[in-house]
C-alpha cells in the first residue's frame, strides 16, 4: 500500500468516526429505542405461540386408528433413530427411517482438506423397495423399521401384520469393506400382486479431491451384465440409460478414487441408471438406480446381496471378483493392456521395496527407457542419415524446382534407394513408443496409490501442484500454474530443439514441434503432478540417451557408408514393401499428371 492510499483511508476513518460522534443519537434516545424493540419482540413471540401449534399439527398429519391397525400400521409413523455399524475400515450409520444406510465413512482416508472421507450422507439419499400391495404402490423408504443389533450385525424389520414382514439385514465383518445385505420378504408372497419389485437407490456423492472438475471427469455409474464386460454412463454429461440386455450382475456409484458397489447374488432382472451433475458446493454428482428383482408368489423371497464401500485401488477391487477392478480406467485398446499387464505389475514390484512414490516413478521411467533404447537408437540413426543427406536433397530440389512436387519426390526416392535409406525410419520407432507414452496418460490420473503421496514440493502426486495461484481464471491456463507442468513444457521445448538439430528439419516442420508443448501446457496444467513428473523425467532421460548415442555415432562413417551404397548395383539392393508401394504410388501420380497435361 503506497502513502497516498494509506492517507486517503486514514482520512475516511476520521470522517466516519466524527460522524458517529457528532450526529449519533443521545443516550435518552437509545434507551427509548431499546424499550420499543423489546415491546415489539414480546408481541411477536405471543403471536408465534398462538400459531406454532396449529402449524406443526398441519405439517404432521394425524394417523387414524384404522390406518394404525391396518397393514404396516406400526411402521407408518415414528421417530428417526440411527444405529452405527463399524469395523476397522468402515463406519456405517443406519437409520430406522427406511431401514437404510444413511451415511458411509471410509476410515483411514482423508479428503484433500484433511476431513474424513464420507461417500454420502443425509436424508437426500434414498434406498428402498417399491412394490404393489393391495393395489397401492408401497415405498419402504417411507416406513419406520425396528432395529435389532447383534454383535456387528443389524436387522431392520417392518411388520405387515402378524408374522408377515420386510426385513433388511446388514452384516459387517472385521477388517472388511464389504457389507453382506439380505432382503427377506417373509409371508408376503400372496400380498405382493406383481411378479417383480423395484429396488431404488439414489445418492449424492460428496467431493473428496482438490479439483472438483477433475473428480467429475472420473465419476460415473458403472454396471455389468452377466457374461459381459462392465460398462458405464457418460462422465461428461447428464444421462439416463435403460438396462434391458440381460441380467445385471452389479452396479456402482463410482467417483475418482472411491466407489459404492451393490452386487446381487442372483442378478437384477433389468434396470435403469441415471446421472446428474451437481452444482452445489461440496457435491460431485447425483446417481439414481432403479433395479428390478424377480418375485414369485409361490413362496417367501430372499435376496442376497453385497455392498462394497471403499477405495478404487486396483488390487482391492480385483479381490472382490466380478471384474469390479475395471472401475479403474486403464485407457483404450491397446493402452489398457499395456497398463494392466506391463506397467502395473512393474509398479507393484517397485512398490514392494517401500520407496517414496517419486522415486518409484523415476525407476519406472528408467526401466521403460532402457527397454525402448533399441528403438531410440534406430530412430536416432535414421534421423542422422536424413540430416547427412540434406545437402544432396537441396541440390536435387534446386535442379528440379518446386513446381513439380511429384517429380521432386521421385528424385528423392531414387536417392533414398541408392544410399539405402528409409525416409520413415526415424518415425516408425517413435510411433512404436507412443502407446507406452499415452498409456501413462491414463495410468497416473487413476492410480489410487499416488493419492496423498508427496514428493519434493508436490504435496499430492495424484493432483496438480498449484505453485502459483492467480486468484482468477485465465483462459486456456486456469486459476493456477503447475510448476512441474512448466518444467515438463520447458524440457519438451528443449527436446524439440535438439531433435530438429538431429533430423535437420527445416521450414514449417521445424516450428510445428514447438506448438504441441505449448498446447500441452494448458491441457496438462490441471493434471496430476505425478503425470507431469513422468513426462519431465522421460524428456531428461531422452536427452541422456541421445547424448550417449551421439558420442558413439560417427557422422563421417555414416556418410561414407551412404556413398558406398551408391556404388552397389541397384538389383543387389533389396527393396522393402514400403518402398515398393511408394514407388507404385509415385508412378501412378506421374501418369495421372501426364494425362492431365494432354487434356
Amino acid at each position: 500500500m503506497d502513502r497516498n492510499t494509506f492517507t486517503g483511508l486514514f482520512l475516511i476513518m476520521i470522517v466516519l468516526a466524527g460522524s458517529f460522534y457528532f450526529f449519533g443519537p443521545s443516550q435518552t434516545e437509545i434507551t427509548k429505542e431499546k424499550e420499543r424493540i423489546a415491546a415489539d419482540s414480546l408481541k411477536k413471540a405471543n403471536a408465534a405461540t398462538k400459531t406454532t401449534a396449529p402449524a406443526i399439527a398441519a405439517a404432521t398429519p394425524a394417523v387414524d386408528s384404522a390406518t394404525l391397525s391396518g397393514p404396516f400400521g406400526g411402521s407408518i409413523a415414528g421417530t428417526p433413530q440411527t444405529t452405527v455399524l463399524e469395523n476397522e475400515n468402515l463406519k456405517l450409520t443406519l437409520t430406522n427411517k427406511g431401514g437404510k444406510i444413511l451415511s458411509v465413512q471410509v476410515k483411514d482416508q482423508k479428503t484433500y482438506n484433511g476431513k474424513p472421507v464420507i461417500l454420502f450422507d443425509g436424508d437426500q439419499n434414498k434406498f428402498g423397495l417399491k412394490m404393489n400391495i393391495n393395489g397401492k404402490v408401497l415405498n419402504t423408504d417411507d416406513l419406520y423399521f425396528t432395529p435389532t443389533v447383534t454383535d456387528n450385525k443389524v436387522s431392520m424389520r417392518a411388520t405387515y401384520q402378524g408374522d408377515q414382514y420386510i426385513e433388511y439385514t446388514y452384516d459387517l465383518k472385521p477388517k472388511s469393506n464389504n457389507v453382506a445385505f439380505n432382503i427377506n420378504l417373509n409371508g408376503l408372497n400372496q400380498v405382493i400382486q406383481t411378479d417383480s419389485i423395484s429396488l431404488n437407490w439414489s445418492a449424492t456423492l460428496l467431493e473428496q479431491e482438490k479439483s472438483a472438475k477433475k473428480e467429475k471427469e472420473h465419476s460415473a455409474p458403472f454396471y455389468k451384465y452377466t457374461n459381459a464386460s462392465p460398462d458405464h454412463l457418460s462422465v461428461a454429461k447428464d444421462q439416463t440409460e435403460e438396462l434391458k440386455k440381460g441380467k445385471i450382475e452389479w452396479f456402482s456409484f463410482k467417483q475418482q478414487f472411491f466407489s459404492a458397489v451393490l452386487i446381487s447374488k442372483d442378478g437384477f432382472e433389468s434396470g435403469k441408471l441415471a446421472i446428474t451433475d451437481s452444482t452445489k458446493p461440496g457435491e460431485i454428482k447425483r446417481y439414481d438406480a432403479d433395479m428390478k428383482l424377480h418375485f414369485s408368489q409361490s413362496a417367501s423371497q430372499n435376496y442376497a446381496m453385497d455392498f462394497y464401500f471403499g477405495t478404487n485401488k486396483f488390487s482391492t477391487l480385483k479381490a472382490q471378483g466380478h471384474e469390479i477392478e475395471k472401475l479403474v480406467d486403464m485407457g483404450y485398446w491397446p493402452l489398457k493392456y499395456i497398463n494392466r499387464f506391463v506397467v502395473l505389475p512393474v509398479f507393484k514390484f517397485l512398490e514392494a521395496f517401500g520407496w517414496n512414490y517419486g522415486l518409484i516413478i523415476l525407476i519406472l521411467t528408467i526401466l521403460l527407457k532402457v527397454a525402448m533404447s533399441p528403438l531410440t537408437y534406430k530412430s536416432y540413426i535414421s534421423m542422422a542419415k536424413m540430416r547427412i543427406l540434406k545437402p544432396e536433397m537441396d541440390v536435387i530440389k534446386a535442379k528440379v524446382g518446386e513446381d513439380n512436387p511429384t517429380l521432386l519426390q521421385q528424385e528423392y526416392l531414387k536417392l533414398y534407394k541408392q544410399v539405402g535409406v528409409n525416409p520413415l525410419g526415424g518415425c516408425l520407432p517413435m510411433l512404436l513408443q507412443l502407446p507406452f507414452v499415452m498409456a501413462f496418460f491414463f495410468f497416473f490420473p487413476n492410480l489410487f496409490e499416488l493419492r496423498g503421496e508427496s514428493f519434493l514440493w508436490m504435496k499430492d502426486l495424484s493432483t496438480y501442484d498449484d505453485f502459483i495461484k492467480f486468484g482468477f481464471t485465465i483462459p486456456f491456463i486456469g486459476d493456477h500454474l503447475s510448476l512441474m507442468c512448466v518444467l515438463m513444457t520447458i524440457s519438451t521445448l528443449i527436446y524439440t530443439y535438439f531433435n530438429n538439430q538431429i533430423s535437420g528439419a527445416t521450414g514449417q516442420m521445424k516450428y510445428i514441434g514447438y506448438i504441441m508443448p505449448i498446447i500441452f501446457l494448458g491441457v496438462l496444467n490441471s493434471y496430476p503432478s505425478g503425470l507431469n513428473y513422468y513426462y519431465f523425467l522421460a524428456n531428461m532421460l531422452t536427452f541422456a540417451q541421445q547424448f550417449m548415442i551421439k558420442s558413439m555415432v560417427d557422422d563421417e562413417k555414416i556418410h561414407r557408408t551412404l556413398q558406398e551404397n551408391k556404388t552397389k548395383p541397384v538389383e543387389n539392393k533389396k527393396k522393402s514393401k514400403f518402398q515398393t508401394r511408394l514407388d507404385d504410388y509415385m508412378r501412378s501420380q506421374q501418369q495421372a499428371a501426364a494425362q492431365a497435361k494432354k487434356k
